[in-house]
């Protein structure tokens, strides 16, 4: 989405839910969409939020509410694809055979796959229209049902890892974690393109935590597994768990 058409649909978002007192939407974003969205919403006094439908989502519905507003409920509902598990589908299968629906890619958002299942998160509008359309990915028929009855696919797996940092500075994590100089580091942290906990950071002097989930644009995802003990050098020992 352009920078100006995407300023002014947030404006206008804003604007509807102030002037009607009612929640307004816009969505789905991508994590720079959101970033952007948030340095525009935090400069005014729009009570917003996002949500992707379940936690640590890249693709996130913004929300505009009334200040009143305790419960924050998004139009949001998760679809679920079973097939055969000897078909092999992909994210490309299911967003090209989605869009094939003449849907927009705002009403699209994560789509989670493992072994015979798929989760895609997609627009309550939208939902009732996929499931009666829809009978095949790709050339693979699939069998749709509203909602996600057990755990979501977790298609990623993580692997192990060790390291010394000089301190908990992001950017020295950043730094450690993607295998980059500490100024490289500084330039993505200020670009926007790491995220903490889903949320973009562009203070490189933030301190990192355990258990912290980092994200690092093109780089892949961490989780912080323990920042304790030193080395002889008095360097820190940094913990960490990436998605492979």
């Amino acid at each position: 989405m352009e920078t100006e058409i995407l300023k002014a649909r947030i404006e206008d978002t804003a604007e509807i839910s102030r002037r009607t007192n009612r929640p307004k939407f816009l969505g789905f974003l991508s994590r720079e969409e959101a970033f952007f969205t948030e340095k525009i919403l935090s400069k005014t006094d729009v009570n917003f939020a996002f949500d992707g439908g379940y936690s640590d989502a890249e693709r996130v519905f913004l929300g505009c509410f009334p200040e009143y507003t305790q419960e924050y409920v998004f139009p949001i509902m998760a679809v679920t694809f079973v097939y055969r598990k000897t078909d092999v589908l992909h994210h490309r299968d299911f967003l090209g055979s989605l869009m094939g629906l003449g849907l927009k890619r705002e009403a699209v958002g994560d789509i989670l796959i493992e072994e015979g299942r798929a989760v895609a998160f997609v627009s309550d509008e939208v939902a009732g229209y996929i499931t009666s359309q829809l009978e095949k990915v790709g050339r693979t028929g699939v069998k749709i049902t509203l909602g996600c009855d057990s755990l979501l696919p977790q298609k990623d797996s993580m692997t192990e890892h060790s390291v010394t940092v000089a301190s908990e500075r992001l950017d020295c994590v950043v730094s450690a974690l993607a295998g980059v100089s500490r100024s490289v580091a500084g330039q993505l942290i200020s670009q926007g393109l790491v995220s903490i906990n889903s949320v973009v950071c562009e203070k490189a002097t933030k301190t990192v935590s355990d258990a912290d989930a980092v994200t690092i644009r093109g780089k892949g995802k961490f989780i912080i597994d323990g920042i304790d003990g030193r080395t002889r050098k008095n360097r820190i020992i940094l913990k960490f768990k990436k998605y492979s």
